[in-house]
């Protein structure tokens, strides 16, 4: 335990404390070098007293390499990111690699150029970054992949995602097959992932000859709530609703709860992106799978790949297969059942 009161220990306490240089003490804490065991052990038992840990910034900046990887994520309340992240850290720490959080809506540009100071060997950016790209042009020496956005939005990064198109697609011909003829979008207009899945949406249901529209909505769940009570509130009301993704899904939830709608009995209701909220039994969620855990990992090994082999050599684009997930949100329309 470190002593009370004493401001945080340094290399050079511990050097003293232990009788030795402090080349001895560095080397006898990172492992490397020659260290007589005697000293070694004197060294750790000396940083043990102290409580001495030491400063990853600092050994970074004097290795060739840091061994640290920034995790950028959109938002951190977005519940889609949490299969993401696991993934993404599975697989860094697989490859030798310690990820670091930040997250842009609260940090923003300047979470850029703090993880380039600390010699970062690569960055993830999970979700698509709003206004990011001007930040992103000065990070082309270090390798980017970008996970669950269809476009990159670094110079040369590689991009993993999931076919959010075919996704939506997948919801419309769910819908179609319980009787539905009448459905809704709660779109996220302006929004990469949102433009893909109302142009798959809008091409299956002109496809299946379905009446359909698309409410501008958002990725939130405010958004989400604001946009359905409208909609839900209308004369011309849709049987079924899929929104763009489980947040703003959650959201039409509570707006059909506020105007006497039971779900799916009075209204069917979709999302995206397979939330561990989705999942849950009191919700039981309609969604799909976008296999953000198996994103993660394939960023990761993408990233190690170009790490070791320099950013060039890496600049695809993944292309994952989504999942519906059908449950209790959705079931076939008031004239169907009766």
């Amino acid at each position: 335990m470190g002593r009370a009161g004493s401001k945080a220990a340094t290399i050079v306490d511990v050097a003293v404390l232990a009788g030795v240089s402090k080349s001895a003490a560095s080397l006898a804490l990172r492992g490397t070098g020659y260290v007589s065991e005697v000293k070694r052990r004197a060294v750790l038992d000396a940083a043990a007293e102290l409580g001495y840990r030491p400063n990853a910034a600092a050994r970074a900046m004097g290795a060739q390499r840091s061994g640290i990887v920034g995790l950028i994520l959109d938002d951190l309340r977005n519940p889609w990111f949490v299969p993401a992240v696991e993934g993404l850290s599975a697989g860094l720490h697989g490859e030798g690699l310690r990820p670091l959080l930040g997250d842009w809506r609260l940090e923003g540009a300047p979470l850029v150029e703090r993880f380039l100071e600390l010699r970062v060997e690569g960055i993830v950016l999970v979700g698509t970054l709003d206004g990011a790209e001007p930040a992103l042009i000065g990070v082309a020496p270090v390798p980017v992949v970008q996970v669950g956005s269809p476009r990159a939005q670094a110079p040369g990064a590689a991009v993993v995602t999931n076919d959010d198109a075919e996704g939506a697609r997948r919801v419309v011909r769910h819908l179609a097959a319980l009787g539905h003829r009448n459905i809704a979008h709660l779109g996220a207009p302006g929004t990469a992932v949102g433009d893909a899945r109302r142009a798959g949406f809008e091409e299956e249901a002109r496809r299946l000859g379905l009446a359909h529209r698309t409410v501008a909505a958002g990725l939130t769940e405010d958004a989400g709530y604001r946009a359905g009570l409208a909609l839900l509130e209308a004369p011309d009301r849709p049987t079924a609703v899929f929104a763009v993704n489980d947040m703003a899904a959650l959201g039409a939830f509570s707006a059909a709860e506020e105007l006497g709608l039971s779900v799916p009995d009075d209204v069917s209701l979709a999302g995206y992106d397979d939330t561990p909220t989705a999942r849950l039994r009191t919700v039981g969620l309609t969604s799909v799978d976008n296999a953000s855990g198996e994103a993660g990992r394939v960023a990761a090994g993408l990233l190690a790949k170009a790490i070791a082999a320099g950013p060039e050599s890496v600049t695809d684009a993944v292309l994952l297969e989504p999942e519906l997930k059908a449950r209790g949100s959705t079931a076939p329309p008031p004239a169907v059942v009766r």
